[in-house]
């Protein structure tokens, strides 16, 4: 692992989760969940299906709450915080990739990329800049103008990709985010992705079934009983 990291980006401070089905049945998926992942860091998570993965990615990524514990992003406690303060955060700090793209099929490849930009209220010009940069970086200069449907599964994955980086974030959090496609494709897609991550410094948690990928990033941590292990 590079020593060069030279600050925590996010935080996970013995976070706990903990579902109920009526009065009697409770389901501890979190118990005491600690992480810390810092600037520059590429950080695979695995955990079979129904372990908590994606409960603990939607808790870094403030889109829920723990029943204890806190999660610190940029040096920022949110445990208590307001929503709007907490959609702030998210919006200008974090990044979600999804195994899904989740395109806005009525909208261009471009638009996409524009819309969290607007969003944060980033000017017209600079948001298009951004946005054919990001494009083209993944190899989608000349689709640009492309409605989702007019894609392959592997070029909207990358529109997704983009869209995650448009807004510059801390942390990106992604929920395997080449588990919808072919292996070739996959392998691809997460060489770019890894690529982008590392040119621009932030810090990502990737979620991911694929073996062959884990030897290409920093740490690989496995949810086990509630925990994260070291693997």
């Amino acid at each position: 692992m590079n020593e060069s990291y030279e600050s925590t980006v996010l935080e996970l401070q013995r976070v706990t989760k903990t579902y109920r089905s009526g009065d009697a049945y409770k389901l501890h998926v979190l118990r005491g969940v600690e992480l810390s992942l810092r600037v520059g860091e590429v950080v695979a998570l695995v955990a079979p299906s129904g372990t908590g993965k994606s409960t603990l990615l939607h808790l870094a990524g403030l889109l829920d709450t723990p029943d204890a514990g806190d999660v610190v992003v940029c040096g920022q406690p949110t445990q208590g915080l307001p929503d709007s303060v907490r959609t702030t955060l998210r919006r200008d700090r974090i990044g979600f990739v999804y195994q899904f793209h989740h395109l806005l099929g009525e909208f261009t490849a471009q638009e996409n990329v524009l819309l969290p930009q607007f969003i944060r209220g980033i000017p017209k010009k600079q948001a298009q800049r951004e946005a054919e940069r990001l494009l083209t970086m993944f190899g989608l200069g000349h689709r640009m103008n492309h409605l989702p449907g007019r894609l392959s599964g592997g070029e909207q994955q990358r529109v997704a990709i983009a869209r995650a980086l448009a807004n510059a974030p801390a942390v990106l959090l992604a929920d395997e985010p080449t588990g919808n496609l072919d292996i070739h494709t996959a392998n691809k897609v997460f060489s770019e992705l890894l690529e982008a991550v590392r040119q621009t410094g932030m810090a990502a948690l990737i979620a991911t079934h694929n073996e062959e990928l884990l030897s290409r990033v920093d740490r690989v941590l496995t949810l086990y009983d509630g925990l994260l292990v070291a693997r």
